[in-house]
């Protein structure tokens, strides 16, 4: 059997993982666009500080796949899926025949429409030549905006304090992590990341960036107000790439559509990660990309498993902040319960959501110690309404079972 993957990213390096446990001898091949092999892009902000190496930042080392005979071709990019004949063509013009394609093909930085996104100085953070080329312009630079306050740009924002940057995040949202939290943990978070030497900005968005000789020379906000920065890094999100798929009559929304089975409705072709989009979603998480590769490798290896969904779940990685949030923190309509602790001075907000006397969600901001108790009363369905009032207190332990 030959197993074909086009992309080299956290899905792609899952699935290699588990076909060659339950499909030894088989050809398996890899395609990716970077010159790298497969690294840790969470860590991207830890490199850009200079924190880590990047040989640290590899999920493998090169010895691994060829240990285990996986061929990765690194640089090379897939110009064309051609379903009918099996195969697909690269850059080069070679094709390369496969039994079973699998589509990891991740994800892009979102850059909006502003007025001077082009300037030299614009930057977004989504590979390892992204952190490199931030670091080396931060050199000749004294101040750094960053657009967006989500997850990668509070991560960015304290990689660019600490090389010695002063930085200012501006979030549209009433407060930082709109997606992680609601408003109360949002604005504790501020006052903690303000305690950082960062500068915060909410409830306002950028207007145009202002350049001077096509570098960056600041910002005008749609309130009127400027912002000095001679680095400006836009962290927007990010779009699934879908061009490969939609090129090839892939059925294409936000992210190319798979069935259960990770099936793209193309015979032998599956998707899996940030480029995958099931039942409308699109995760854009590690854990969906884990979950995904894994039930996508056994499928295409024959062993029938059924993917029935991500419980969201993220961690804040700045030194200094201990928050994850798990599952439906802001649930809309009706049934839902909501509990909180509050301790805004101490730093702390604890926040439970449930429906039916189940657990469905929790904001956990410096509460390191119970994130696995919190992901297994969800993951598990667990009836907490026996004792739902005490998993606000810290040193509460549930009853097993």
């Amino acid at each position: 059997m030959r197993y074909v993957i086009v992309g080299n990213g956290a899905a792609a390096t899952t699935a290699v993982e588990v076909l060659t446990e339950i499909a030894p001898g088989s050809t398996i091949q890899v395609y990716g666009e970077e010159p790298y092999w497969a690294y840790r892009r969470p860590q991207l902000p830890e490199f850009l500080a200079g924190g880590v190496e990047e040989a640290k930042t590899l999920i493998h080392p090169p010895a691994w796949y060829e240990q285990r005979g996986v061929s990765v071709q690194r640089g090379v990019r897939v110009e064309a899926l051609e379903p009918a004949s099996g195969t697909i063509r690269l850059a080069d013009g070679r094709t390369v025949p496969y039994d079973r394609l699998l589509l990891a093909t991740g994800a892009a930085s979102f850059i909006p429409p502003l007025v001077g996104a082009n300037l030299t100085g614009v930057f977004s953070l989504r590979t390892l030549d992204d952190a490199r080329a931030i670091r080396a312009y931060a050199q000749n630079s004294r101040r750094a905006a960053v657009l967006g306050g989500g997850l990668l740009g509070l991560e960015a924002a304290r990689a660019l304090r600490a090389l010695g940057l002063e930085v200012t995040v501006i979030e549209v949202y009433g407060w930082l992590l709109p997606r992680q939290l609601d408003r109360p943990g949002g604005e504790i978070l501020g006052r903690i990341i303000a305690g950082m030497g960062i500068h915060i900005l909410t409830g306002t968005a950028t207007e145009c960036i202002a350049g001077q000789d096509g570098r960056v020379a600041g910002l005008h906000l749609e309130d009127g107000r400027e912002v000095e920065a001679d680095l400006v890094l836009i962290s927007a999100g990010v779009r699934s790439r879908v061009e490969l798929a939609r090129q090839a009559g892939l059925a294409v929304n936000r992210g190319i559509v798979v069935d259960r089975y990770l099936r793209t409705g193309v015979e032998n072709i599956y998707a899996a990660g940030d480029c995958a989009e099931f039942e409308g979603r699109v995760y854009g998480i590690l854990p969906a990309a884990w979950e995904q590769a894994r039930a996508a490798a056994r499928n295409m290896a024959g062993q029938e498993t059924l993917y029935e969904g991500t419980i969201p779940s993220t961690t804040l990685k700045v030194v200094g902040v201990d928050l994850t949030s798990i599952g439906q923190v802001q649930p809309e309509g009706e049934g839902f319960v909501e509990l909180r602790r509050s301790e805004p001075e101490a730093g702390r907000y604890v926040k439970l959501v449930l429906r039916d006397g189940r657990l469905v969600g929790a904001i956990l901001l410096g509460e390191r110690k119970r994130v696995r108790l919190f992901n297994r009363l969800i993951a598990g369905q667990a009836d907490v309404s026996a004792y739902a009032e005490r998993l606000l207190e810290e040193d509460f332990e549930p009853p097993e079972g």
